[in-house]
């Protein structure tokens, strides 16, 4: 279908902006205009309770933040959710409004992840971060009020491509068993140009250069952008993931690889669905003031969540 007559004004507006080239973006320059776009998020979700903690990881004490749905028990299904931002930008404030609506949609708490961004951290400290908080969450959940059997992870974007590789390396692991994988838009290959990458590299508020600027500040020099851990599209074995929902957006150039990560999901024989959003954009989740189909989706999203996690 044609374009969201929404998120087509939305786009025309960003163009008219005249914001300057991707490449040319500092990254100070790159965190305010995302700050700035997640303003339109629209009016804050009410929800039962919001609290800042601190757990440990490699890089010193993490920041997470809780959410809890209106009517809570001693042990609720729960997210730990990753934000976007391309891995140098974003953080739990400016992707507030997603955690709430995943609570709110789902019914269960999640707890989002301040991790280390780049370049003052490169890879593989976000990462690192990822993986602490799934190993600390998973070992304290009654300290967190969660059900250890009806536990998940969840990203969008950049966060997505932590919650990927942060399950993969879970499954090959053994012991801890994730109740569901949950990805919004997800980044899953840095080194392809899909189909989608090429027909929509520009206009489309994530463009080929905005990757490649980001991807540049993450890698340290010498690093391996195909390594799994980078691009977990690459990952060779994909057996005993869990359930899995995928979402991504028709007119975003990240489509193709959530669409192929189902693929291959489905052929590796674990329970996986995949919805495109028809007529959207990357992002179009965050910025319910301009975009009203994002409470539709949440929608969606909330009942996949508690389908998998009931």
């Amino acid at each position: 279908m044609p374009l969201d007559p929404r998120a087509k004004r939305f786009l025309d507006l960003l163009a008219a902006s005249n914001a300057p080239d991707a490449l040319g973006t500092t990254v100070p320059q790159r965190r305010k205009a995302l700050a700035e776009i997640m303003k339109l998020s629209g009016a804050e979700l009410a929800i039962g309770k919001v609290e800042d903690r601190a757990i440990p990881s490699p890089g010193g004490a993490l920041r997470i933040r809780l959410y809890a749905p209106v009517e809570t028990t001693d042990s609720m299904p729960a997210l730990i959710y990753f934000h976007g931002g391309g891995l140098v930008a974003g953080s739990i404030d400016t992707h507030d409004s997603i955690a709430r609506a995943l609570t709110n949609s789902g019914l269960i708490r999640v707890i989002s992840v301040d991790y280390r961004l780049a370049p003052e951290h490169p890879f593989p400290a976000a990462l690192e971060d990822a993986m602490a908080a799934l190993r600390y969450v998973s070992a304290h959940t009654a300290e967190f009020g969660i059900n250890p059997k009806r536990l998940g992870i969840c990203g969008d974007s950049a966060g997505a491509t932590l919650a990927t590789v942060t399950c993969q390396a879970a499954a090959r692991a053994g012991g801890l068993r994730l109740a569901l994988q949950l990805l919004i838009c997800p980044i899953l290959d840095y080194t392809t140009l899909s189909a989608s990458r090429r027909e929509l590299a520009n206009g489309y508020l994530i463009d080929e250069a905005t990757l490649t600027h980001d991807l540049r500040y993450y890698l340290p020099p010498g690093s391996d952008a195909a390594d799994p851990r980078v691009s977990p599209l690459r990952a060779h074995d994909l057996t005993g993931l869990p359930r899995t929902s995928i979402h991504t957006a028709e007119f975003d150039p990240l489509r193709d690889e959530g669409q192929i990560y189902f693929e291959r999901l489905s052929r590796a024989r674990t329970e996986v669905s995949y919805t495109c959003h028809p007529g959207m954009i990357h992002l179009f989740y965050g910025l319910g003031a301009v975009i009203p189909y994002a409470r539709t989706a949440f929608e969606k999203i909330g009942g996949e969540i508690r389908a998998a996690l009931s």
